[in-house]
């Protein structure tokens, strides 16, 4: 493993990712208070070789596993082994990575069409009718 490939124009160097293997976490067997399969990933975006834009993009993110000193933090215990925790663990800041590498779309801001205003209007119109005769009835209505 010399290289995470997030995309085919992206990758992490090795010596960028640090990882520690530690204790899962919830019920288990025997051997589950011995054994150190769960594992944190740890990867420091503003020490990174990421190009600048994928790092404000990824330093923008409102991400839980990202902390306020700018190092993502993946926890992965779902597995049995060590190795396929690590594995999940780099799969998921692969797939972080590559989502904020896809600049996101700019908007451009669009209008209802003037049929849309006009059927919004009618059934303006038609709601007003339907409470208009709710009032009490025999009483001057204005």
């Amino acid at each position: 493993m010399n290289a995470l490939t997030v995309n085919a124009a992206l990758a992490i160097p090795e010596h960028e990712i640090t990882w520690q293997a530690i204790r899962a976490q919830g019920a288990g067997g025997q051997k589950v208070n011995k054994t150190e399969s769960a594992v944190h990933l740890r990867f420091d975006i503003r020490a990174s070789s990421l190009p600048d834009g994928v790092k404000a993009r990824l330093l923008a993110r409102s991400d839980q596993r990202i902390s306020e000193a700018g190092v993502v933090i993946i926890k992965a215990q779902t597995e049995r082994s060590r190795e396929a925790n690590l594995a999940e663990a780099r799969r998921r800041l692969a797939a972080l990575v590559a989502s904020a590498a896809k600049p996101a779309k700019k908007r451009r801001p669009t209008r209802p069409s003037r049929n849309a205003r006009r059927k919004r209007t009618d059934q303006k119109t038609k709601r007003g009718r339907v409470k208009a005769l709710r009032g009490r009835s025999g009483v001057d209505q204005d």
